[in-house]
């Protein structure tokens, strides 16, 4: 079975994170062609980088400071949908956000939900992923 991460969506596709066309959407921050200028913009395209299992992406916008040395993802995993449901500051002016989500997804072990409060942070070359706190502990989740 090919790695997913080496699989490319046409610009016309719809992005994982169901916000628009991938190329006008998460499409130009995981091709190194525009960082999200959003902490909401920024979880989305990991979202989607999870959705395409794109490790190098995923390490690169987590913070220094909490960006563990290795990520291992589980290839059984498929991200189904995505909803936002809340953003608390994280705009273009602001030194951070906090995005409030939940993510719906199928492993090995059937349809899972992880729902989520992540913590960003901007830094003179961009959001990062600080981390964050899981809403409500009794889903299931690949975490």
């Amino acid at each position: 079975m090919p790695n997913r991460a080496t699989l490319q969506l046409p610009a016309d596709a719809p992005c994982p994170c169901r916000n628009g066309a991938y190329g006008t959407c998460c499409g130009p921050a995981l091709d190194g062609g525009s960082a999200p200028s959003t902490a909401v913009a920024l979880m989305r395209s990991r979202y989607t980088a999870f959705a395409l299992s794109d490790i190098g992406y995923l390490l690169c916008s987590w913070d220094p400071s909490t960006r563990p040395r290795e990520l291992v993802l589980d290839d059984a995993t498929e991200w189904r949908r995505l909803v936002v449901i809340d953003v608390v500051d994280g705009g273009p002016d602001d030194d951070t956000g906090i995005v409030e989500f939940r993510a719906v997804f199928r492993d090995a072990d059937g349809r899972g939900e992880l729902h989520e409060r992540s913590r960003f942070v901007r830094r003179p070359d961009g959001w990062r992923y600080l981390d964050a706190v899981k809403a409500d502990p009794e889903v299931r989740s690949v975490w």
